[in-house]
């Protein structure tokens, strides 16, 4: 029998949705690095996910590999208790990982957290969204160390899902297109977040896969209750705390992972042109010192538009 049957879920079509998507096939290439990721961690690491542009475009030349590394716990992979401690706060820890392959090499911006954290992280009415949306959006599972871990990052990632949708859906009207909930619900990500990218990012994401987004819309307005106006101002109060919170918890974020991303400096400043258009030339005193230097570009980058 299988797992999701013994749990009595077989009928939840966002679960088998999501199982589905987590086994699809993944390109030799992105496995290489993936495994270079992981042997980096060693035994700690009890999940690796693959997700971002170049699960959505099947295409990693040239461009930098999205992984997020699931670990037992904090302190499992950082020996410092102070830098766990900080970690189990503010997740994830960023790095970069290289890995040969073939004629070529292939590179990943690599997240790491514990799994428990993130099951808390996608858990109904948190504060911060950060890890709803990117969880939303399609994802596979690379690796797992076992068959119920794999279940437990399957049923986190229908969480995450779910808990974007009910938070999103009491500030649209009785009337809701399938389409128009994800939209809604990335533009409002977003802005609790410093990101380079337009606001018009929200409606690529969509187009990117608009079936998927229109069946997954579909299933969870059927489960939702259509709010009242009571529900739309709470759930506007709510929005308005993550904004002010998210962005302070971004620019945090940017400041840890300047410490553990090798080559961090450059790959911002190449991250923020590729979305912004805005080009931005680092002097070498910005790469030695790639947190001060974000602290002193970011006024400017806000007036450019670079960052919102």
């Amino acid at each position: 029998m299988s797992e999701s049957r013994r749990n009595g879920d077989a009928g939840d079509p966002i679960l088998e949705l999501v199982r589905a998507e987590m086994a699809r096939p993944i390109p030799a290439a992105v496995r290489a690095v993936a495994e270079a990721a992981r042997a980096r961690f060693g035994t700690a690491i009890q999940a690796v996910l693959f997700y971002g542009s170049c699960l959505r475009d099947g295409e990693e030349r040239g461009r930098l590999v999205d992984l997020y590394l699931l670990a037992e716990d904090e302190a499992a992979v950082t020996p410092s208790p102070l830098r766990a401690r900080l970690l189990r706060l503010l997740p994830p820890d960023v790095y970069h990982v290289a890995a040969a392959f073939e004629d070529r090499t292939v590179r990943a911006k690599v997240s790491v957290m514990a799994l428990s954290t993130l099951e808390r992280a996608v858990a109904p009415l948190t504060l911060e969204p950060y890890f709803w949306a990117r969880f939303a959006q399609p994802t596979a599972l690379l690796w797992a160390a076992d068959p119920a871990t794999a279940d437990r990052v399957h049923r986190l990632l229908a969480r995450a899902i779910r808990t974007l949708a009910a938070e999103v859906r009491p500030l649209l009207g009785p009337a809701v297109e399938p389409l128009a909930l994800f939209e809604r619900a990335f533009a409002e990500t977003y802005r609790t977040e410093l990101r380079a990218e337009p606001p018009e990012r929200a409606r690529a994401l969509l187009a990117a896969d608009a079936a998927r987004y229109r069946r997954l819309g579909a299933l969870l307005l059927a489960e939702l209750p259509v709010p009242s106006a009571a529900d739309r101002a709470a759930a506007e109060r709510r929005w308005a705390r993550r904004r002010r919170l998210g962005k302070l918890r971004s620019i945090l974020r940017l400041a840890k992972a300047a410490s553990t991303f090798e080559g961090g400096a450059e790959y911002l400043a190449w991250k923020i042109e590729r979305h912004s258009g805005v080009a931005i030339r680092l002097a070498p005193w910005q790469r030695r010192y790639p947190r001060l230097a974000g602290l002193l570009l970011l006024p400017r980058l806000l007036r450019r538009g670079a960052v919102r």
